[in-house]
């Protein structure tokens, strides 16, 4: 659970996930240096890096825990990763002094799987132009507060002159694209496990609480690790802790991007819909039990915006609820 404490008598509003960073931070270095020195009985750390906010705290906390000489960190690009994320990790690396920094491109390995060609050929049956040189994202309707609607995607597609193109996204494409993409994250984690095994080291996974619990990851994929040092921390107190233990102001400035579709697409605009601070106050709010009038009134929202959001994420917990599940044993 995060560490804060709502006080009944003060004002509901952000500050309510103000971390005593200085505790969090002790508290996880600790955890991590148990969880893999006792628990897991492994030497070191294995983990991917991205240039972005999550991976980059995780890397600065098993810096801490391990120092740079027992963590490795990889950069696990692809054909359609953004530049900037290798610029960064690289940045990232560098900056915590680490030792051991590897680039293992997959496409390779995506291309076998036919991971672009399985995704384009779902693509292609909304836009049969859709090829070589044009980008491709999909995402959820607009900013919650502002609209009530359903979380139905529409697949937007950009051709090679900047023209966009938007459809609904149909169930059968919808799957097809996901299942298709979600290769990358699969392919990353069986890397991430050589490395690991090579060293007899364990992979510390980097989702934050509002990924593990709304089901913005995949499953056996960036969800499949050894230790999740901040599944826990609300996107909002990633951030707090990034600029409690000296992240690079160029990584916490960074927009959150999935950095998973040719088209480039937000974490906002994909999936959660509205900017983390007043999602994560909300939520917060809701789970400790505050009144949706009290949490409207410390946003400067109206309850029908603050349900809205509650609701929202009440369904995005339930349709999401296999991806947290263990196997299920048919033992006697």
């Amino acid at each position: 659970m995060s560490h804060v404490v709502i006080d009944p008598s003060a004002t509901f509003g952000r500050h309510a996930l103000d971390l005593d960073v200085e505790q969090e931070t002790n508290r996880l270095v600790e955890g991590l240096r148990q969880g893999v020195h006792q628990t897991l009985r492994r030497q070191g750390v294995v983990l991917g890096i991205s240039g972005g906010i999550d991976s980059s705290v995780v890397l600065a906390l098993c810096v801490r825990a391990f120092g740079p000489e027992r963590v490795v960190a990889l950069m696990l690009p692809e054909g359609e990763s953004s530049p900037d994320s290798e610029m960064l990790a690289q940045l990232l690396a560098d900056h915590y002094g680490l030792q051991t920094v590897l680039k293992e491109d997959i496409s390779g390995a995506l291309e076998g799987f036919g991971c672009y060609q399985r995704r384009n050929e779902a693509i292609q049956r909304l836009f049969p132009d859709f090829g070589a040189g044009w980008g491709a994202k999909i995402a959820l309707p607009g900013n919650l507060l502002e609209q009530e609607t359903l979380n139905i995607f529409h697949l937007t597609v950009t051709n090679p002159a900047g023209e966009s193109f938007t459809k609904r996204l149909p169930p059968s494409e919808y799957y097809q694209i996901v299942a298709a993409s979600n290769f990358k994250q699969r392919s990353r984690m069986a890397m991430l496990y050589y490395h690991a095994e090579l060293r007899n080291y364990a992979v510390i996974g980097t989702p934050n609480k509002n990924e593990h619990l709304l089901g913005f990851f995949v499953k056996h994929g960036d969800g499949g690790t050894d230790i999740s040092p901040i599944g826990h921390l609300f996107k909002t107190q990633v951030y707090q802790l990034a600029r409690h233990l000296g992240v690079p102001e160029e990584i916490q400035r960074r927009t959150p991007t999935s950095d998973t579709y040719p088209g480039g697409s937000t974490q906002e605009e994909f999936f959660f819909r509205l900017p983390f601070d007043i999602l994560d106050t909300i939520w917060y709010g809701y789970e400790q039990g505050v009144s949706n009038e009290d949490i409207a009134r410390g946003l400067d929202l109206t309850v029908t915006q603050v349900e809205r959001v509650v609701n929202d994420i009440i369904r995005k917990q339930r349709t999401t609820t296999y991806l947290r599940m263990h196997t299920i044993s048919l033992e006697a």
